[in-house]
C-alpha cells in the first residue's frame, strides 16, 4: 500500500478535490468491506431442502469455529460470527488499520424441523447447518390395496 507523497500546501484544486471525493464514494459503494466500520459483512447464505433435511450454507471466509455462534430457539435459527484480526507488526509501523468482520443472520424455520437434532460444520470457509425434519412430517408412500 502506498502512502500519500504529496501534501497540499495552501491551494487545493476544487476539481481534484471533487474527483477524490467521488472516487472515495464509489470505492465505499462497490467495496463495502474495505471500509467496514462495524457494518455487517456481505457474506452469502443458501438455504435448500430435501425430503429429510433443511440445509443452511453460509460463506464465512477467514472465520474459525471459535468465532461462530449458532442458536436455535422458538423455530428461529441465528448464526452469528465475529472476527478481529490482529497481527504483530514487523518493522516500524507507518499505518496500521484494524480489520473487523461481523456476520449475523436469522431464519424462521418451518414447524417441520426437529429442533433436537441439528448438525453444524465449518469447512473451507463454508458453514453448513443441517436441520432434520420431524419423522411425522416427512413425505411417505402409501400402498394402494
Amino acid at each position: 500500500m502506498a502512502l500519500p507523497t504529496r501534501v497540499p500546501q495552501g491551494y487545493v484544486d476544487p476539481v481534484e478535490s471533487a474527483q477524490r471525493d467521488f472516487n472515495t464514494m464509489l470505492n465505499r459503494f462497490f467495496n463495502p468491506e474495505s471500509s467496514n466500520g462495524g457494518r455487517l459483512a456481505p457474506y452469502g447464505v443458501d438455504v435448500r431442502e430435501d425430503g429429510d433435511h433443511i440445509y443452511v450454507e453460509a460463506e464465512l471466509p477467514g472465520f474459525k469455529k471459535s468465532d461462530v455462534e449458532i442458536t436455535l430457539e422458538n423455530q428461529t435459527l441465528t448464526i452469528a460470527a465475529e472476527r478481529h484480526e490482529q497481527r504483530e507488526p514487523k518493522g516500524d509501523l507507518l499505518l496500521h488499520e484494524r480489520r473487523y468482520a461481523r456476520f449475523l443472520r436469522s431464519f424462521t424455520l418451518p414447524p417441520t424441523v426437529d429442533e433436537k437434532t441439528v448438525d453444524a460444520k465449518l469447512n473451507d470457509g463454508v458453514l453448513t447447518v443441517t436441520l432434520n425434519k420431524r419423522e411425522e412430517t416427512k413425505p411417505r408412500k402409501i400402498q394402494v390395496s
